[in-house]
């Protein structure tokens, strides 16, 4: 997936063949925020623009803008897949919270 990022803040980039540009689209969370550009510079510029403007909006209308992530998530897996991560963990030394964590960031790396 191509992302950019800004102010914690992610969006995923699409070109369309069609209007021959670039379409972006800040992920993760529920308001609607969307740029386009020609090149990628102008779409770094449009991202930023789009989240700065996005976040001037809401300080106005007096409401907190939404967040990708709070650091915390809830899981539900297989009593088998659980019993192997507490295993994994503590063969490594470290808790559930922390192996899961780990293995998260590994996994998502670019």
């Amino acid at each position: 997936m191509n992302t950019m990022t800004y102010l914690g803040y992610a969006a995923k980039i699409e070109y369309s063949d069609e209007d021959r540009c670039f379409i972006g689209r800040v992920a993760g969370i529920r308001d609607v925020i969307g740029f386009h550009a020609d090149n990628v510079t102008a779409l770094r510029t449009a991202f930023e623009e789009a989240v700065e403007d996005y976040l001037t909006y809401c300080a106005e209308c007096g409401r907190a803008p939404q967040r990708p992530a709070s650091g915390k998530i809830s899981l539900r897996i297989p009593p088998e897949v659980h019993a192997a991560v507490t295993v994994a963990a503590d063969v490594s030394g470290k808790s559930v919270n922390q192996w899961i964590s780990d293995t998260l960031a590994q996994a998502t790396q670019r």
